[in-house]
């Protein structure tokens, strides 16, 4: 399995500024001032480079949503028992939850993977039966997963967007569900920023401020347990990670393998693009920051990644809702960047020099 996540790896290559002055270019030639629609042009330059193409189209956009159970649930960290686990899993597949509401305005497929749910789904129609475990172990008290569980879980994610890109998708919204993941997710941060855990841990589904102490604590003590080292991307993962945030680091090293954008959600889905930057640096050339999610570890993790998110809109559901309204910007700034008349097709006179 290491063999097939080192080929994986091995794909990556950084996007070619070449690309990126070529797509200005173009940018600038339409009837509009140089720069005047901001960052719409920024993310239709990076689609064009990341594709290679100077007139690529966005037809067809999935939003993989990864969901697994968390053992360190046990230690009371969150306000909600872990059966909504694999009742957002059925409300998924029926179409009722946020995503599949924002997923359906940007015409969008949302696909779920039981990647660690701790719950026999049987033969359910829909759903990609990819389970590693069931759940994670408590991290508080062991490892969350052994190594081989972690990297099966990476390799899930892998799996995941090659299929998406034989099946012609061409922008992919990573998205999770799972009880305890903000947990995992603080851990994880602290970890590879070097931030103190109370620096990156939030209030998850809405925990009380006695509650938020302990699970700083409950963290702290991982932490020490296990002293994960951030030069060991897998080993930290497996440590004190999650099978869904694992499925999403190799979903994203997967996408940047095929040259296909990769939004990211929330604090969940940047927590694991900490690993997967760490294990392919130039896998982060591939990712577009779709919003800031309220949770604090968030904005530390995002400047640590040196990326910008696109909107802030006090969001903090996961799922891959702040992704699914991303796409609906990148496709915005495409359609300038595809459709918009240059100044030569519409006859228009440009900014004269000097």
């Amino acid at each position: 399995m290491m063999n097939e996540l080192s080929q994986i790896i091995s794909q990556i290559e950084p996007v070619d500024p070449a690309w990126l002055v070529r797509a200005q270019e173009r940018l600038d030639s339409l009837t509009k001032p140089p720069g005047s629609l901001g960052r719409l042009e920024e993310l239709a330059a990076r689609y064009v480079a990341i594709r290679r193409d100077l007139m690529p189209e966005l037809q067809t956009k999935w939003v993989v949503v990864f969901a697994a159970d968390h053992g360190v649930v046990a230690e009371g960290v969150s306000a909600y028992p872990q059966d909504v686990t694999y009742q957002m899993v059925y409300n998924f597949l029926r179409g009722g939850a946020g995503i599949n509401v924002l997923a359906r305005q940007a015409r969008a497929r949302v696909e779920v993977v039981d990647i660690g749910v701790n719950h026999d789904f049987a033969e359910v129609q829909d759903l990609i039966a990819r389970k590693v475990a069931y759940g994670s172990r408590n991290m508080a008290r062991e490892p969350a997963m052994n190594r081989d569980e972690a990297l099966k879980a990476l390799l899930v994610g892998v799996e995941r967007a090659e299929a998406a890109t034989a099946a012609g998708v061409d922008v992919i919204a990573a998205g999770d569900m799972g009880i305890g993941n903000t947990t995992a997710a603080s851990a994880l941060a602290s970890v590879f920023t070097g931030r103190p855990v109370s620096a990156v841990t939030g209030r998850g589904t809405g925990i009380e401020d006695k509650v938020w102490q302990h699970k700083v604590a409950v963290i702290n003590r991982a932490l020490s347990l296990h002293r994960p080292d951030p030069a060991d991307p897998l080993g930290a993962l497996a440590a004190v990670g999650g099978l869904e945030i694992a499925g999403i680091a190799g979903l994203i090293l997967g996408c940047a393998a095929a040259r296909r954008p990769l939004l990211l959600d929330g604090f969940i889905a940047t927590a694991g693009a900490l690993v997967a930057a760490a294990m392919a640096p130039a896998a982060t050339d591939y990712l577009i920051a779709a919003h800031r999610s309220v949770e604090p570890g968030h904005q530390t993790v995002l400047d640590y990644l040196k990326l910008k998110p696109l909107l802030n809109l006090n969001m903090r559901l996961g799922e891959g809702t702040g992704a699914a309204l991303g796409m609906l910007l990148l496709e915005a700034g495409l359609r300038i960047y595809r459709e918009m008349a240059t100044f030569a097709e519409a006859g228009v006179s440009e900014k004269e020099e000097g």
